[in-house]
């Protein structure tokens, strides 16, 4: 008995590695139509991991283009991270990090910089738009805390955190790389706002249907089919 739960508890740590520790390539749509591309990469580091993203949008009204690097604990917590981005022409510069009881960011742009302390969180994810590291990020963390106790900090204005409430729906179907897979559908709201999140069997990142109208990041490679029946009600 004790011999099975040694094995057990590795092939869950190995899948929980593998969530971790990976890298994609996302394409962006709007409404179905390709306005630009997205990638991330989590490497394991001395300290935990190293998550990079970059994310760049070309379409008429918003030019965008993003490009961030945060440390994280071996749990996924986060411990800094440095943000730069370029949004119509002005750029934007960010960096948080947990500090005491607090988490400290300081916000930079249009020429005017910004400080701010928010409540501090265990479970909290660093959340840019259209970043799929941050996406993959709180899938890890919800895995490891039941989808409960996520927050999410804001890098906009002055900077804001906000929680995340999660609901978990039928399973989907898709193919990946043309053969079958099992998409997991969550929806995460916050501040009012929801995100269809789509995730496969080992916790990666598949799919997100963005609180903008129509946007859409899909991993290169993943198809999701439509359901065939309409969703099961949520589970909280």
């Amino acid at each position: 008995m004790d011999r099975l739960f040694r094995i057990l508890a590795s092939v869950l740590l190995a899948s929980a590695a593998w969530a971790s520790a990976q890298t994609a390539d996302f394409t962006i749509g709007q409404n179905g139509k390709p306005v630009g591309t997205a990638s991330f990469n989590i490497a394991r580091a001395s300290e935990g991991y190293i998550s990079t993203s970059t994310v760049r949008v070309s379409m008429q009204g918003l030019e965008y283009a993003l490009s961030k690097t945060e440390n994280l604990s071996p749990s996924s917590q986060l411990i800094h991270v440095q943000l730069s981005a370029i949004v119509n022409s002005s750029a934007v510069h960010v960096t948080a990090k947990p500090d005491s009881a607090q988490i400290l960011i300081n916000i930079s742009a249009n020429g005017h910089s910004s400080t701010t302390r928010l409540d501090g969180h265990n479970f909290a994810v660093f959340l840019p738009d259209f970043d799929p590291g941050a996406l993959q990020t709180l899938l890890t963390l919800a895995a490891a805390n039941n989808n409960r106790d996520l927050w999410a900090i804001v890098p906009k204005q002055a900077g804001s955190i906000a929680p995340i409430q999660l609901a978990t729906y039928a399973d989907e179907q898709g193919t990946f790389d043309g053969k079958p897979i099992t998409a997991h559908h969550l929806i995460a709201t916050i501040a009012g706002a929801p995100t269809d999140i789509f995730s496969g069997p080992d916790n990666q990142l598949l799919q997100a249907e963005l609180p903008q109208q129509g946007f859409a990041l899909v991993r290169k490679g993943f198809v999701l089919t439509p359901p065939a029946k309409p969703q099961a009600p949520p589970t909280q």
